[in-house]
């Protein structure tokens, strides 16, 4: 039988440009970033980490509805956002809410959202993205669509899909980088594997050694990225972002990282399936203090500037939810009313069925 000789090889060592103390270890691929930019990314990645732990008390207060703790995958989520142009497309899953945030998406929508109000998926019209998907792995079927659109229409232009680790057990994920590969669109597809789908670890997913190597089948470039690392993460996305503008094909990007809270907070209870060792490997691993190391030895972040950027994440979030509360409760019959453009007969029935 002959061998296969034309198989693209996965680099086995995950891209990284820091260590887990913030010091560079591969200077030949340091991100061209001015100091602006590099403080732009931590104030960022600080208000990620404000925010989940405002949004996870709000929760428990029951002011707000189904949120996913975003705390260790900092990085992952800003460092990928970061490299896109503002006209690119964002495809995000439920837990991917910072990079549509700061890709121009409103705070208070994305609190509606996650509260369940119809008023939380009124895109704005200068806004690329689609809502959160809540199907698993949907995300990439959409991102191939929208990435062969962009190729007709706006070829400057990228769409960048997030899931999770448990995204790539599910068939869209086969589909939709098969698609993108065959349609040669320009798209990045971000697998944010933080090694658990909801409590079943990465190992009882596959058998395969990782997901990077996945894009081998679709005919894409894969690549693993250390995705507690922020400088890796956006150097990764934006040659991924060259290369699809360029016409050179859709990549497939494996960010190696972890979520330090449960799946959400609808009840889940990570210590009942990851012990206190793991726990402790990946927060010596934590992506906030690496770069915040970095960026103090080169004397552009101090504890002034952590704090500036925590009181400006709690009026922002404060003020958010304030106006997301403002907005009237939905009542059922305009759920129902405004399910369809055209309303169908039985949604006309169940109306007249509630009134």
């Amino acid at each position: 039988m002959a061998l296969l000789n034309n198989l693209q090889e996965i680099d086995p060592d995950p891209l990284q440009i820091l260590d887990k103390k913030g010091k560079v270890v591969n200077e030949s691929v340091i991100p061209d970033l001015d100091d602006d930019q590099l403080r732009e990314i931590m104030r960022r990645m600080v208000y990620t980490r404000t925010w989940e732990k405002r949004a996870i008390n709000l929760n428990r207060q029951g002011r707000l509805g189904f949120y996913a703790p975003t705390a260790g995958q900092e990085a992952s989520m800003i460092g990928s956002q970061f490299a896109l142009d503002k006209e690119d497309w964002i495809l995000p899953s439920y837990r991917d809410i910072p990079q549509i945030v700061f890709h121009g998406f409103p705070l208070y929508q994305a609190f509606l959202w996650s509260k369940g109000h119809m008023e939380g998926g009124k895109i704005p019209d200068d806004v690329p993205m689609v809502i959160p998907q809540i199907i698993i792995g949907a995300a990439f079927i959409q991102a191939a669509g929208v990435a062969l659109g962009l190729k007709r229409k706006s070829p400057d232009n990228i769409a960048m899909a997030f899931i999770g680790d448990g995204g790539s057990s599910q068939g869209d994920f086969y589909e939709g980088i098969n698609f993108a590969g065959a349609f040669n669109v320009p798209g990045v597809f971000v697998v944010q594997n933080n090694h658990f789908a909801i409590s079943v670890p990465f190992e009882k997913q596959t058998a395969a050694n990782s997901i990077a190597q996945k894009a081998v089948a679709a005919g894409i470039k894969g690549i693993q990225v250390d995705g507690m690392d922020v400088l890796a993460m956006y150097q990764a996305c934006k040659e991924a972002r060259d290369r699809a503008v360029n016409g050179d094909g859709p990549t497939l990007i494996e960010t190696l990282t972890y979520r330090y809270g449960g799946h959400s907070t609808q009840g889940d209870d990570p210590s009942r399936y990851r012990s206190d060792e793991l726990d402790e490997k990946w927060a010596e691993r934590d992506p906030l203090i690496r770069f915040r190391s970095y960026l103090e030895e080169k004397n552009l972040w101090n504890e002034e500037d952590e704090e500036a950027a925590a009181k400006q994440a709690e009026d922002e979030l404060k003020e958010a939810i304030e106006k997301a509360e403002s907005i009237p409760e939905q009542q059922v019959d305009e759920l129902l009313k405004n399910m369809y453009e055209q309303e169908l007969p039985h949604i006309k029935e169940q109306r007249k069925d509630y009134e």
